[in-house]
């Protein structure tokens, strides 16, 4: 009889630390490049158009790539293939980062790069539940790594590169990347996929046409988009206020940190409140967050209140989204739902949200912040007067069951 590796006869949940390690690397480097790639592109002599519009990249090849490598997947059943294999390519395509210098060969690195990155995470997530089997229900004891990835990030780089300079960074993201991809190696096949019900397509139309569906894809564009500023012109808007590269990597990890909190309870809120009004309350305190760092300054105190409502801006309004889509969608379209919800939000909403901001931020400065508290208001206005929070009978019960 062989003998099980010590990691996973340690652990109740099976292969915990080979998928707990890949998360860990995986947000460890968005937590590299989404709070100090702007800082970088910065002290490259990029303007603020520019930034924007090179931020905006990975989240306009996330409209697409997620969904043409999730349909390969499933067509071919080579999912673990697929994460090697994307992986491989994004360490490869971000190579030359260390030689470029203008803005066009950057965007033709950044669309390469994320083309491939952004292939990884959503058959990953399919990879984890497959592999965790029975213990499905415990797959937040495997993402929660994610977020201890990004906080890891976060701090420790910051008072890394207020000693040694942004030119670390090509090489940190590119460790992470070949790491991530040695990571892959490790990883279980997962089950066979199962194929697609006949006629789901047709059916995928019927669920968009309904008014709160499309209401609430609607809104969650404009709450990716609200977060434009913030993702793109944050840690510029901090450093512009006197504060060091470490102080910005813990604001931004407390509000990973926030977040962690908030997951640890959410299934509480989940019992006591409907899934549309902590969608819409989300949206209310996400418009307070963005007002809250438009107006108050260098104030540490406010910055601390804004970072921690991150809570809801990110850890409720996701949770609550992907319950949503699973109860409108179905079983039999949760991939498509969850795609498209994804697609929408983070890539075409994120995408926008970050050209946006370039373009504007020489102009409005942090006043931006201020626009983007009155989008995700539009957004929460739109639930509500939609009629998306007057739920239909027996619906809360059947969330509750």
């Amino acid at each position: 009889m062989t003998e099980r590796p010590l990691t996973e006869r340690a652990s109740p949940l099976p292969y915990y630390w080979r998928l707990s390690g890949f998360y860990f690397f995986y947000f460890g480097l968005l937590g590299t490049l989404v709070p100090y790639w702007s800082l970088y592109l910065k002290d490259l002599g990029f303007s603020a158009a520019g930034i924007g519009a090179l931020m905006a990249i990975p989240q306009l090849t996330k409209v697409g790539a997620p969904n043409l490598w999730g349909w390969l997947a499933d067509r071919s059943g080579q999912r673990l293939r697929i994460i090697r294999a994307g992986n491989l390519l994004a360490a490869l395509a971000f190579l030359p980062v260390f030689w470029i210098d203008t803005f066009w060969n950057m965007a033709f690195l950044l669309i390469a790069f994320s083309f491939f990155w952004n292939a990884v995470l959503a058959q990953f997530e399919v990879l984890t539940l497959q592999s965790l089997g029975d213990q499905a229900h415990r797959y937040s004891h495997v993402r929660l790594w994610g977020s201890v990835g990004f906080i890891v990030s976060v701090l420790a780089l910051g008072e890394v590169l207020d000693r040694m300079g942004t030119g670390l960074l090509p090489w940190v993201l590119s460790g992470l990347l070949w790491l991530l991809w040695l990571g892959t190696l490790t990883l279980p096949a997962g089950s066979p996929h199962q194929p697609k019900e006949p006629g789901s397509h047709q059916s995928l139309w019927v669920v968009l046409a309904r008014r709160e569906v499309a209401l609430f894809l609607v809104a969650s564009f404009l709450m990716q988009m609200s977060h434009g500023p913030y993702y793109t012109f944050f840690s510029i808007h901090l450093e512009s206020l006197g504060f060091s590269k470490f102080i910005t990597g813990v604001l931004w990890a407390l509000g990973v940190l926030a977040e962690v909190g908030l997951f640890v309870i959410m299934h509480r809120l989940m019992r006591r409140f409907s899934i549309p009004w902590i969608l819409t309350g989300s949206l209310l305190l996400a418009a307070l967050r963005w007002l809250i760092i438009g107006l108050c300054d260098d104030s540490m105190l406010w910055l601390v209140v804004a970072q921690c409502l991150h809570a809801a801006t990110f850890g409720s309004f996701h949770a609550a989204s992907i319950a949503w889509v699973h109860r409108q969608f179905g079983d039999a379209m949760a991939g498509q739902g969850q795609a498209l919800y994804s697609s929408l939000g983070f890539g075409a909403g994120w995408a926008a949200g970050a050209g946006l901001s370039g373009l504007l931020w020489p102009v409005w400065g942090v006043s931006l912040f201020l626009a983007a508290s009155l989008v995700s208001l539009a957004a929460a206005g739109l639930l509500l007067l939609g009629g998306v929070t007057r739920e239909r009978r027996g619906e809360r019960r059947r969330d509750h069951a």
